[in-house]
């Protein structure tokens, strides 16, 4: 698996800056088997132009896209979820293709990957008519250099990088692409079945959740509250932890709180560990563990409205097992889960 974890394990390469230069009228042709955006339809269409406000100004999109390049990690999730197939995407999670959201979105369709660099010659290849760059660090000379390509979309600067909030994301999306109506209606979706689980779990609220990111090599990340990677935990009304950032492994006390989703590695190989395994909430089966490899992993990167769907389905009946104060309810691994 090809896994690039955002905030203290990416590769980020600039190409040359002589490339851009060039224009899309000048760029290669793409490739014939590159998947387009469905047509546009009557409604779509009557929504051009739209203009959207980010940090480095506003970008006006005059007509309905065509051809979408989705630059930023997670961007094509909400793409997907609105009926709209990128002509080509940021590599990160190589599985991606085959989760159930994204395969169900795909209906047999191919999704086309650059890399997971931020590669200028191989988006200007792609001819697109909009990119997508909401979930990445863009510096404005990196902005400028995507816009002279096609109108670009970056983030608002009422959030730090890479902390654009789901549902902020899935609706500026939905705005790009002539659906503020479906972007809508999916948001509010996840807010239902979000609210439904808070109702029938009254007892996840106040609880600490801890989230260990990435720790199949020995390294331990909490997230923090707000990141988008434990957006789910803090909706479904868990707190979290003050620590952030990496620890030491001489630091796995920061762990031991109510709950621990440990988000990056199966469980077997977790217990290797001592430390790790004296932990209370290890030992007393409040803990929930999966790897990067699984949708579940999977779902809480890319974080789209339907990848949510998905992850609700999942974690609510294992948090509902860690949380119910009884000792006898088994929490499941979810280190394999499909």
């Amino acid at each position: 698996m090809t896994l690039r974890i955002r905030g203290w394990r990416r590769v980020l390469t600039v190409a040359a800056a002589g490339l851009l230069a060039a224009t899309t009228a000048t760029a290669c042709a793409a490739d014939e088997d590159d998947a387009a955006a469905p047509a546009a339809s009557g409604s779509a269409t009557a929504a051009f132009p739209v203009t959207i406000e980010h940090k480095f100004g506003s970008t006006t999109i005059e007509k309905q896209p065509e051809r979408v390049v989705t630059a930023g990690w997670n961007d094509q999730d909400p793409v997907l979820a609105l009926g709209v197939v990128p002509v080509s995407t940021r590599e990160w999670f190589t599985e991606y293709p085959t989760y159930p959201w994204v395969q169900s979105a795909l209906g047999g369709k191919k999704i086309a990957t650059f890399s997971a660099e931020l590669n200028f010659e191989a988006i200007i290849k792609q001819q697109p008519d909009l990119i997508l760059a909401i979930y990445e660090t863009i510096t404005k000379e990196t902005y400028e250099k995507l816009s002279q390509i096609a109108p670009t979309v970056v983030q608002s600067s009422a959030y730090p990088d890479e902390q654009t909030p789901w549902d902020v994301q899935t609706l500026t999306v939905g705005k790009a692409l002539g659906k503020p109506a479906e972007a809508q209606a999916l948001v509010d979706k996840v807010n239902t079945k979000i609210a439904e689980a808070r109702k029938a779990n009254p007892q996840f609220a106040g609880k600490t959740l801890v989230v260990d990111f990435g720790p199949e090599k020995g390294q331990h990340w909490l997230i923090p509250a707000k990141d988008p990677r434990r957006a789910l935990f803090d909706a479904l009304g868990f707190a979290a932890q003050p620590e952030k950032d990496e620890i030491s492994e001489e630091r796995l006390d920061l762990l031991d709180r109510d709950v621990l989703f440990v988000n990056g590695a199966a469980k077997k190989d977790m217990l290797t560990s001592p430390a790790f395994s004296r932990l209370k909430v290890v030992t007393e089966d409040r803990a929930l563990y999966t790897s990067f490899s699984t949708p579940l992993g999977g779902a809480l990167a890319y974080s789209g409205p339907n990848a949510l769907l998905y992850a609700l389905d999942v974690l609510v009946p294992q948090l509902r097992n860690a949380t119910d104060d009884d000792k006898a309810t088994a929490v499941t691994d979810l280190s394999n889960a499909a």
